[in-house]
């Protein structure tokens, strides 16, 4: 069983994230989750370091298995992210996984390019997931389709190919995500949908493969504290992901989530002061059957949650 902490790049510097990731470890965390963004979700979060510069350093700072969710289309080719991966997974064995998603336009759109309709998006990934995939069989690949590659070969390649998962946050997409990935990650949200979500998951090839979680907590030692700090770290990223895949910019997420109050930030963050009501919350994750599950703290204040959960909500989850 792995509780992680993620590590996110909207919120922090990257120098600062190489400190938390250490401070996780210390304290019992035993995963690390990355986000791969070009802009933060809004101008409050202030940060977006490039995952891929980080992720071989914080590697290097700790022991942890790491993972990504990376969309390798469009911001990037596919052979590109191919070849990150390989080069962490030859660096570090047995200890990196990529999640791939087909991203969202507030990253992707900085190419210019048009952005494709969700089933186009879809058909993309899987065929980039594709190729990755013979990119780390040793093949030399060349693929003209959704996405383009030519005469791509990696020469530096893994004794092992890192696992590949597929980011999925309707039924729709989970469940063509069950034919192609190793297992499935998704975002914490009402026990109805994720239900719906791993349904369709297993209903399209994905059983018997491992499901992760990334969890959003707001957790202060003052629940008032831990309310306001979601609204005023997280309400730009709240949005239906119907609506979050289609905006540009952080302006145009701050603008959407103008009208969310404070107390909308409990449907889609778990905001609690009580410890023992997280332990609760991840009891109940496991028991649909997630086996790794990323804890990530919206709020600014790293400190106090990294030590009051490696404290209070780590140990009797991990005993099991």
């Amino acid at each position: 069983m792995i509780i992680g902490y993620h590590a996110s790049h909207e919120q922090f510097p990257p120098s600062r994230l190489i400190e938390l990731v250490k401070r996780a470890e210390k304290a019992g965390f035993n995963g690390i989750l990355s986000s791969d963004h070009f802009h933060p979700w809004g101008k409050e979060q202030g940060h977006s370091g490039l995952a891929w510069s980080w992720l071989g350093a914080a590697m290097q700072a700790t022991r942890l298995p790491f993972g990504v969710v990376s969309a390798p289309v469009q911001r990037y080719s596919p052979a590109i992210v191919a070849q990150g991966a390989a080069t962490l997974a030859e660096m570090f064995p047995g200890r990196f996984w990529i999640a791939v998603g087909s991203g969202q336009l507030l990253n992707e759109g900085i190419t210019g390019e048009r952005w494709p309709t969700r089933e186009e998006r879809n058909l993309r990934l899987r065929e980039a997931a594709g190729v990755m995939r013979e990119l780390w069989s040793g093949r030399k690949v060349t693929h003209d389709g959704w996405v383009t590659v030519k005469e791509a070969r990696l020469y530096d390649l893994p004794t092992e190919p890192p696992l590949m998962v597929g980011a999925a946050l309707s039924p729709a997409t989970a469940e063509l995500v069950g034919e192609w990935a190793d297992g499935l990650i998704t975002t914490a949200s009402s026990r109805e949908a994720l239900k719906d979500i791993i349904a369709a998951f297993r209903r399209g090839g994905g059983e018997g493969k491992p499901m992760f979680l990334k969890a959003q907590v707001s957790y202060a030692r003052d629940e008032e504290a831990a309310v306001r700090g979601a609204w005023e770290q997280w309400r730009p990223a709240v949005m239906p992901h119907t609506v979050s895949t289609e905006l540009r910019s952080p302006e145009e997420f701050d603008d959407a989530a103008s009208f969310v109050t404070p107390d909308d930030m409990r449907d889609q963050v778990r905001i609690s002061s009580d410890l023992e009501e997280h332990v609760r919350q991840i009891e109940r994750d496991i028991e649909l059957g997630f086996e790794r599950i990323f804890l990530h703290n919206v709020a600014r204040d790293q400190d106090e949650f990294i030590e009051d959960f490696g404290r209070r909500v780590l140990p009797p989850i991990l005993r099991g």
